[in-house]
């Protein structure tokens, strides 16, 4: 038996200002764009060549919701984007004006940096050795 993680969904306060960032400034797929009433879309994302999870941007919709936005994981790294080029990935990003809250750093397992999306979400960009 084959199972995977289809998606995860990560709470945002808009859908155009995530899809503007996901695609626009860290170059994701917009995999789904479908607007299921005036108010809810099912909008998928992931990054170029992934071919397996996805990441479900889901508008909150009540204030429980738009508390957590940014703050998912309690403060820690929520998602990890894992590279294949390092210095590549991060130099279109920083390009594109995403936010590094730390200089690359090489440890035992890859190069890594940690930066954050404008809602406030901690990711890893990360190339394995």
């Amino acid at each position: 038996m084959k199972q995977m993680i289809g998606a995860v969904a990560l709470l945002v306060p808009d859908y155009d200002a995530a899809i503007a960032f996901y695609v626009g400034q860290l170059g994701f797929d917009l995999v789904e764009d479908t607007h299921l009433s005036e108010t809810k879309r099912w909008v998928r994302v992931a990054p170029r060549g992934s071919t397996e999870a996805r990441l479900l941007l889901a508008r909150a919709d009540n204030d429980e919701q738009s508390a957590a936005i940014g703050n998912q994981a309690g403060g820690r790294v929520l998602l990890f984007l894992n590279t294949d080029d390092f210095d590549r990935d991060h130099a279109a990003m920083v390009s594109e004006g995403v936010s590094f809250l730390e200089s690359p750093r090489v440890e035992e397992y890859g190069k890594v940096a940690v930066f954050k999306d404008p809602f406030g979400n901690k990711w890893d960009l990360i190339e394995h050795y």
